[in-house]
């Protein structure tokens, strides 16, 4: 069978037939040509060491969901069923006593006064090897998962990109089930909707989840303020709830209207997101500072953990902070790895053993998933 098309979804959104990609650190102007552009960023993208980057296709549509067999397109069809990695075979950056001790030294970070918050993470992993049944190697299948995860856990955010290497343009392998929106921006209006506050149900919730919500519902204020015409940035939602498969969220709602300098500018993306990146819910507050004590205490790179999914289409755009989110790759040493990021927020208030289990509730459903010998196939 021959490699799947070059493809990408994004909450309704479909695109076939890869153009090309584009660096958005080198050439964030780029952006304002004819998309719609499809984007993935790294984490530490933007001066730490990740990639930002933007691929064009040669045919777009407006369909069903991401990944939702119903609104598919042809071409992102590979008729693979979706077979992850075994069950036990995933391997965690951090286990559970070490998570816990760096969740320990955050608190003595905020004891003296460093950060407010810091959110840390750990990358799980498992091999996927890439399939050989007699013809050419080809890439796991991205379609077949994003069906899978679209079936077992709708998100409002659900993404997936995929290019293949043997396309001859810069590879990627993303999906997404992203819950929470980073950026939106139509008619001059950028929004963002924080999520900070995770419970199995809405009593769980706590003290602690609603205070680093209003937190960092107010660092993604700060941010947007860079950017936008003064006065105009409100919260129009603080502590709403919002039920997603398994869990709760705490989410806030944020929005201001650009200035007409970075509105008008060729490299307003450029100007955007290195105002307000990488988003606040997934780095801390002071943002600053809460890289550095990321950097400090995690022990894998995050790449497009935590980054940005989604697209731009001139002065249209909807980007997702790149939680719930699978990336596969193929390196020198390995036949493929199959990667995924859990995290939590760190504040004073934290309890190591309580945060650890959030970090396992967010990741125990999508992993289940990913890893299950899927029987289904796409049509």
């Amino acid at each position: 069978m021959d490699e799947p098309t070059s493809w990408a979804s994004f909450a309704g959104r479909l695109a076939v037939d890869v153009v090309e990609c584009i660096d958005l650190e080198r050439a964030p102007h780029r952006l304002a040509e004819p998309g719609p552009w499809f984007v993935v960023v790294d984490f530490e993208a933007f001066g730490r060491g990740g990639r930002a980057r933007a691929w064009r296709f040669a045919h777009v549509a407006d369909g069903g969901p991401a990944g939702a067999s119903s609104g598919s397109a042809p071409g992102i069809t590979s008729g693979d069923t979706w077979r992850g990695p075994e069950p036990g075979s995933w391997h965690s950056s951090m286990d559970r006593d070490a998570y816990e001790s760096a969740v320990r030294r955050v608190r003595g970070h905020v004891r003296e006064g460093t950060v407010y918050q810091a959110n840390v993470c750990r990358v799980l992993q498992a091999p996927l090897p890439v399939v050989r049944d007699g013809s050419a190697p080809r890439e796991p299948a991205a379609d077949a998962l994003a069906a899978r995860l679209a079936a077992g856990n709708p998100a409002p955010y659900a993404a997936a990109v995929h290019v293949p290497a043997a396309s001859g343009v810069d590879p990627v392998w993303v999906v997404s089930a992203s819950p929470e929106l980073y950026l939106s921006l139509d008619g001059g209006a950028l929004a963002s909707g924080p999520i900070k506050g995770t419970a199995r149900t809405p009593g769980g919730l706590t003290d602690k989840d609603r205070a680093e919500n209003v937190m960092i519902t107010d660092l993604v204020r700060n941010d947007l303020h860079r950017v936008c015409e003064p006065g105009t940035v409100d919260v129009i939602e603080l502590l709403g709830v919002e039920e997603h498969p398994g869990l709760v969220h705490l989410v806030s709602r944020v929005r201001g209207a650009l200035t007409p300098a970075v509105a008008g500018a060729p490299d307003r993306w450029g100007r955007v997101l290195r105002a307000t990146f990488p988003p606040g819910s997934v780095s801390g507050a002071p943002k600053s500072s809460a890289l550095q004590v990321i950097d400090e205490l995690e022990t894998a790179t995050r790449g497009p953990y935590c980054g940005a999914v989604g697209w731009v289409d001139g002065d249209r755009a909807e980007l997702a902070v790149g939680i719930r989110t699978f990336w596969w790759e193929r390196g020198p040493h390995d036949d493929g790895v199959l990667r995924f990021g859990t995290g939590a927020g760190i504040t004073w208030g934290s309890d190591p053993a309580a945060e650890w289990a959030e970090t396992e509730l967010k990741a125990s459903r999508l992993v289940r998933l990913a890893s299950a010998a899927g029987s289904d196939r796409r049509a």
